[in-house]
């Protein structure tokens, strides 16, 4: 990854964080981005969990990569999040790239790079560095939390463990724990990346080269997963590139191969290989009812936090029955929880893109938590 990231809004969190590594960090930046105004009554506040391979800038160009920010769909004036009327707060997660503290960040012990010195991160980890943003940002409750895949999962970790600093939440295509077929996955990505003679055991940078070959790999095999095979087919079929017939090579012949190497290489141009290690570790790691010994019942016990759980017909990668296993443990909790499957071909990525039944639900479900929020203070 070659973009400078010294310019963008950075907090230094100066409170000591214990990691569930056990080790202890403190004085880190943390990079954030803010969209719309904070009233004066505070209560319009929208904490935004980014995925996998996203940042802080949900909405709006990105000034490091000059391109549309990865929820452009979702957030912005007028839009389903509706930046005119809430105010919008997105992290990039301990482990990123974007700025905040991670992999490729400088060790001030040694002057270069952390590399694998960086100590493995959880899901948890993330949530608690994010929640410092809310003291420096003068919030007390927020009315919403939000995301999608691992931002989902940022979101049932922030309730379970701040079970009071949000009014309402938002999970979108997750689940409490990853399944043995996203731990393949996300092996068969982390394998790629070390594979690459140019990764270096982690030491790339130090050695000023990138392990561009095995990342887009990596790229290319999670992008597979956030399609759906009906999707695959109707946009690509068994379609050639610009041929008339098989070139007999190894070259890209069919467009949906093209399309993936396309995927691959742009994706290293944004993005630090080992943070991909990372942050895919944490996806693995993450499981709610381990963390909990009362597992989901102790996890979301206590939650007066409003519920609103998506999920979209097509995702295999996270299928409609993990995303009703969530609301089966919260409706069992006693939460306040309600449900909606969308009916799409667009596969796990339908939360990304202009899907109108999705942007119409999250709207009425964060509209109406406004009214609520508003009136229960008055109270």
């Amino acid at each position: 990854m070659n973009y400078k990231t010294e310019n963008i809004k950075k907090l230094i969190v100066s409170k000591p964080l214990l990691l569930d590594c056990k080790q202890t960090i403190k004085d880190f930046p943390l990079a954030y981005e803010t969209f719309g105004k904070l009233n004066e009554s505070r209560d319009n506040a929208i904490l935004v969990f980014h995925a996998l391979t996203g940042d802080q800038f949900v909405s709006g160009k990105n000034p490091i990569t000059k391109k549309e920010g990865w929820w452009i769909t979702a957030v912005g004036p007028g839009k389903a999040i509706d930046t005119d009327k809430y105010f919008v707060i997105c992290a990039n997660v301990i482990g990123g790239c974007m700025g905040s503290w991670g992999p490729k960040e400088i060790d001030k012990k040694t002057n270069e790079s952390y590399g694998l010195n960086f100590p493995v991160i959880t899901i948890r980890d993330m949530v608690k560095a994010q929640e410092t943003l809310l003291d420096y940002l003068g919030i007390k409750k927020l009315l919403c939390v939000t995301g999608g895949s691992m931002g989902g999962m940022q979101s049932l970790e922030f309730c379970a463990t701040f079970p009071n600093k949000t009014f309402s939440a938002v999970p979108i295509a997750c689940s409490t724990n990853h399944s043995a077929q996203n731990i393949a996955l996300n092996e068969l990505a982390r394998q790629a990346i070390m594979a690459d003679p140019a990764w270096e055991n982690g030491n790339y940078l130090k050695k000023n080269i990138l392990p561009k070959s095995g990342l887009a790999v990596a790229r290319m095999a999670g992008h597979i997963s956030y399609l759906s095979e009906k999707g695959l087919q109707e946009k690509f079929g068994r379609k050639l590139q610009e041929k008339a017939d098989y070139e007999f090579s190894f070259d890209a012949d069919f467009q949906v191969e093209s399309y993936l190497r396309h995927q691959g290489y742009t994706f290293v141009e944004r993005f630090d290989a080992n943070s991909y290690l990372y942050i895919t570790r944490a996806m693995d790691y993450f499981d709610l009812s381990k963390q909990f010994k009362g597992g989901l019942l102790e996890a979301f016990g206590n939650q007066k936090t409003k519920f609103l759980v998506i999920s979209f017909s097509s995702d295999w990668l996270y299928p409609t029955k993990e995303n009703k296993d969530i609301v089966i443990a919260l409706n069992a909790s006693g939460a306040d929880v309600s449900f909606s499957e969308i009916k799409t071909d667009t596969g796990h990525d339908s939360f990304l893109i202009n899907e109108p039944e999705f942007l119409k639900t999250i709207k009425g479900f964060i509209d109406s938590m406004y009214i609520k929020f508003k009136n229960e203070k008055r109270i």
